[in-house]
């Protein structure tokens, strides 16, 4: 806003002027406008704002949410810091709330979007591409702090917003809801949003396999607390068609340019959290490092994604700085929760390549083939899939690998490569339903590198893979890995009541070892 100071003098003239030269108060309005404001919604930008900033949310708005908590806890990533050892070492609880910020970013532009067509038949397929993303965007939220304000949230009532704290369960069996409704709404003879749109430049059939995979997603979350209902939301997931195809996976495409905000965001918060020159793995901001538990498996697996994704940074032959090395026998991952400290041999371990994870032109994928197929596999698992397991699990592991030539040329990973671990490493057709339960939720848990929300819930669903916790003097958590975020202090001020009734009604309260509805710890 353009704050303007003038004097009385000033003021008579004006009085004066606009007396003989304004035929009414419009034209003095129209002085007071603000030229670099939007004086009406407009859908298509809003839209584009909220998937920008919602795909990225992972990163951008919590990103000490997402990589210093979750990308740790989860094993992929490991630090010798304390201060960003929230992940790694239980600790500094306070950088678990930042990515509440999406409701207030993301989340309300979206809302503005729905709110502007939501009254215009015309506008059906922006409303319904809008609200599937919204539920996208919410289950995020409530998957990592359980109750949540979803069904008043966004909302001015009687002038305040102090949105009701809902339960998970019904927030849940209304996101399927959603999905169903809006999928089967998009009408192909109407107007979309068209390149405005990020993911499929206002596609309808690839939008309805979106929502279709998404709630395969959500279905399959209730696995363990619900699973009738689950089973229901499953098949209807498979009937309408789920994201098959590399063609139909939603991205968000980058480029490696002088704006900033044209590249990958995630790319962009590693480099300038821990992994920019002139550091170049010598001595890392906060002291990151890929984890041990993420490198020896790739590595006794003979997984050749580790050769794309993971670097050793050595000596030039030239004597002049350092250059990065991919050579698998060099790849060392650092032990989650050992040091305070920079250890001496800290140049040794292994980080994010250069040139795929880092480059600034790679994208963001925010639902892909790779994770539907593996769900599909353990849909198949547990019979509520008629096809064989052993086909969607394998197909899931070439498109997983696939991704990676997204990232850049250094991402390419041949045939004969992925068929060559697909031999070492067969579907275990004849193992027990744990077996094969492990087998598939490890492989998410590779596939799905950088997108940890996914990979953490996942994880509490499941508890596979399995890894070990660490037990650093100091933890918050008693030695247990964390199983939900922290809703920031701001609301027991702003929004006390509605918050406290969610507190009580949630086992341990506020904390990282409380649990969510759907987690399998919750206690009923």
């Amino acid at each position: 806003m353009r704050v303007i100071y003038i004097n009385v003098p000033v003021i008579l003239f004006l009085t004066t002027f606009c007396f003989f030269a304004c035929s009414d108060l419009t034209d003095l309005a129209e002085l007071n406008k603000n030229p670099d404001a939007f004086e009406e919604v407009v859908p298509e930008y809003l839209f584009t704002n909220s998937q920008l900033v919602g795909a990225a949310y992972n990163f951008t708005n919590g990103a000490d949410g997402q990589h210093f908590i979750l990308a740790q806890a989860m094993q992929h990533f490991a630090t010798h810091s304390e201060v960003r050892g929230t992940g790694d070492k239980y600790f500094n609880e306070s950088m678990a709330r930042s990515h509440w910020a999406i409701y207030n970013t993301a989340l309300m532009d979206n809302e503005r979007v729905i709110e502007a067509v939501i009254d215009d038949p015309q506008k059906v397929n922006l409303l319904s591409a809008a609200r599937i993303w919204k539920t996208y965007m919410f289950h995020i939220v409530t998957d990592v702090h359980g109750d949540v304000p979803y069904f008043q949230a966004l909302k001015v009532v009687n002038g305040q917003i102090r949105p009701q704290y809902d339960r998970q369960e019904a927030i849940y069996l209304h996101m399927l809801e959603e999905l169903e409704r809006n999928a089967n709404a998009f009408d192909n003879t109407l107007p979309t949003f068209g390149n405005s749109d990020l993911f499929y430049a206002g596609d309808i059939e690839k939008w309805k396999k979106f929502a279709y995979s998404l709630m395969l997603r959500l279905a399959m979350r209730l696995t363990e607390v619900k699973p009738d209902i689950a089973e229901l939301w499953v098949k209807k997931a498979i009937a309408g068609g789920v994201i098959i195809a590399d063609e139909d996976i939603a991205m968000v495409s980058f480029e490696d340019g002088p704006i900033p905000h044209s590249r990958n965001p995630k790319a962009a918060v590693l480099l300038q959290q821990d992994y920019q020159d002139p550091q170049v793995g010598i001595s890392n901001t906060q002291g990151g490092k890929y984890s041990e538990t993420l490198i020896d498996h790739l590595k006794s697996t003979g997984d050749p994604r580790l050769n794309v994704i993971s670097v050793v940074w050595v000596d030039a032959p030239d004597g002049n700085g350092y250059i990065y090395d991919t050579t698998t026998v060099l790849q060392r991952g650092m032990k989650n929760g050992a040091f305070f400290g920079e250890p001496d041999d800290f140049q040794t371990y292994s980080e994010p390549h250069p040139n795929t994870i880092l480059n600034f032109a790679s994208p963001v994928l925010t639902m892909t083939n790779a994770e539907t197929l593996l769900l599909l596999a353990e849909a198949s698992l547990r019979g509520w899939y008629p096809e064989d397991a052993k086909i969607a699990y394998e197909d899931a592991v070439r498109a997983a690998m696939r991704h990676w030539s997204l990232f850049g040329d250094e991402g390419f990973i041949s045939d004969e490569k992925i068929e060559s671990y697909i031999e070492r490493n067969p579907y275990l057709f004849n193992g027990t339903f744990d077996e094969r339960l492990e087998q598939i939720s490890t492989q998410k848990w590779v596939s799905l590198i950088l997108d940890n929300y996914e990979i953490f819930a996942n994880w509490r669903r499941t508890n596979y893979p399995t890894l070990i916790p660490t037990n650093y003097p100091g933890n918050i958590t008693g030695g247990t890995i964390p199983r939900r975020l922290i809703i920031p202090d701001s609301e027991i001020t702003l929004n006390p009541e509605s918050f406290m009734d969610a507190y009580n009604r949630q086992n341990v309260g506020n904390s990282f070892t409380s649990t969510v509805w759907w987690d399998p710890y919750y206690q009923r």
